[in-house]
């Protein structure tokens, strides 16, 4: 029996909480008594991350959600849909240099089999396209 189907045998507890439980965290949350989701979570030991906040919006107390407001210079909006263009076009620029290279070690191989020579023999005979050879960098001291 490997792991996996012995992990999917064992009992697995789930916790249900009743909905006058939920309701007291949520009442305590708004009332100020915890100053976060994460302290009540913690002090009642309730496992899952998003199970509180559920239940904040399963009451309609969203405003005890925290929210992540974001403020930017109008021109950063712009910087940053710039800046994902340039990778994604350096992307296609790596893979095309890529799919280059490969088709250039190919013919370099195939010409090499029809003149009935090794390839890495060849390149240091006539010292030809270094960018062939796969370049190593060194660290300098």
């Amino acid at each position: 029996m490997t792991a996996n189907q012995e992990r999917r045998m064992r009992a697995s507890v789930q916790i249900r909480y009743s909905m006058a439980f939920k309701r007291q965290v949520v009442a305590e949350l708004e009332s100020g008594r915890f100053r976060s989701i994460e302290e009540a979570r913690s002090h009642y030991g309730i496992g899952g991350s998003m199970t509180v906040r559920r239940w904040l919006e399963q009451f309609g107390k969203n405003h005890l959600i925290a929210k992540v407001v974001r403020v930017e210079k109008p021109d950063e909006a712009n910087q940053v849909r710039q800046l994902k263009q340039e990778i994604r076009q350096l992307r296609e620029a790596l893979g095309d240099a890529h799919l280059k290279s490969v088709l250039d070690k190919s013919f370099l191989k195939i010409a090499c089999q029809r003149l009935g020579e090794d390839p890495e023999s060849f390149k240091k005979k006539h010292d030809i396209l270094p960018s062939l050879t796969p370049t190593r960098k060194t660290k300098s001291p």
